[in-house]
């Protein structure tokens, strides 16, 4: 089975649905940016997301590669040291990382933009080190 995402991550990041944290973390950046600015469609998305998550997760498995880099970790590295690239370093990004360091998250648009690419950064890696 290839389980790339967890369940239980995503329904701990629907708690913060109104933000769209579920929907960038199964790879729906659009869906997630519509969910961040309209506040989860005004709480009537986020409720009816609570019974979409499980195909969310499935259809995130089938969509990414497993390998050695955890999609779980590199999330949560995202989302709590995203601006300092923490997520970066460990995906072996080592001269992005930096610049995330010192520039905080290259001033938060790189921080945005790997919400919506983070999914397909981790799943080329992986890819590649199969090769």
């Amino acid at each position: 089975m290839n389980d790339t995402h967890s369940i239980f991550i995503g329904y701990i990041l629907w708690i913060f649905g109104f933000t769209g944290a579920h929907r960038f973390y199964y790879g729906k950046p659009v869906t997630g940016t519509i969910w961040f600015f309209t506040f989860g469609l005004l709480g009537l998305g986020w409720l009816i997301d609570l019974f979409l998550i499980p195909g969310m997760d499935r259809a995130a498995d089938r969509r990414y590669r497993r390998g050695s880099l955890d999609f779980t970790v590199a999330w949560i590295l995202l989302t709590f040291l995203g601006i300092f690239g923490v997520h970066r370093f460990y995906m072996g990004k080592w001269v992005s990382g930096l610049i995330w360091l010192l520039t905080g998250g290259l001033f938060l648009v790189g921080y945005l933009y790997d919400y919506w690419t983070l999914n397909g950064q981790v799943s080329e890696i992986n890819r590649e080190r199969l090769r």
